[in-house]
């Protein structure tokens, strides 16, 4: 695992139901070994469905394995979507790695039923 100079980690989130940046939404970073997971950090997205600072960059920054957990559920109920009990969609773990000391931008579109995501720029 080689610790990186220019690499960062960002994300962004954008609701394709409504057509709108999913802001307020909760996202947790972790590093994964194996079967164990360290949780990094948690933060939550801004107005522009983004977050303030990248997840990842300089010194903190290091190739590997990692997971974002996105918190759909809370953010769908929170935005008035009605969601059946148990939601379709609750937490949205993406698992990627990151082998190079580049950008890596992880995005992720939600609706109730549905995400996608992929590697941006």
């Amino acid at each position: 695992m080689a610790e990186g100079k220019s690499g960062k980690l960002t994300t962004h989130v954008l609701d394709t139901a409504l057509g709108v940046p999913a802001a307020g939404l909760k996202i947790a970073l972790y590093k994964v070994s194996g079967n164990s997971h360290h949780k990094m950090l948690e933060v939550v997205t801004n107005a522009d469905g983004r977050v303030d600072a990248p997840l990842l960059e300089g010194k903190s920054f290091a190739t590997g394995v990692y997971e974002l957990v996105f918190f759909a559920g809370d953010y769908l109920r929170a935005s008035g979507q009605k969601l059946p009990e148990p939601a379709f969609l609750d937490q949205v773990p993406l698992r990627f790695g990151m082998a190079e000391d580049k950008h890596y931008h992880v995005p992720l579109l939600i609706s109730p039923y549905s995400y996608s995501t992929y590697r941006g720029s």
